[in-house]
């Protein structure tokens, strides 16, 4: 098989298991996230716990931003992504995320169809 084609099927299978993963284990991310989540603090952890969430972000912002390109939910997927990762200015980054896409109506949706209140967002005011 030549190099091309096989790339092309690599992507492709990718692009496919992305799409499905990001379409079971978002839903339920979303549901399980705690309706203060985007006002609360970021609780302290383990160092190996870090590490391990950093990882697995890692690789949800890299899916998410090949799914930008890709079929998949891309914005949603590097939200979930973010929201494993710890980093200094977390909280802030997501919040403008939020702000500046339609991902919050999509996240309450998602949460209203399970019966789960709206997430809360700090006011804009200061």
């Amino acid at each position: 098989m030549p190099f091309e084609m096989s790339w092309l099927l690599t992507l492709s299978v990718f692009s496919i298991v992305a799409f499905v993963g990001s379409l079971l284990a978002l839903p339920y991310l979303v549901i399980k996230m705690p309706r203060d989540y985007f006002v609360r603090p970021e609780p302290k952890r383990p160092f190996w716990l870090r590490l391990a969430r950093n990882l697995v972000a890692a690789v949800l912002v890299a899916a998410g931003v090949a799914m930008l390109f890709l079929p998949g939910q891309g914005v949603l997927t590097i939200l979930a992504g973010l929201g494993f990762a710890s980093f200094p200015g977390k909280r802030e980054l997501e919040r403008k995320l939020l702000d500046k896409s339609r991902a919050l109506p999509a996240l309450n949706a998602i949460r209203r169809r399970a019966g789960q209140p709206p997430l809360e967002l700090p006011s804009s005011s200061s």
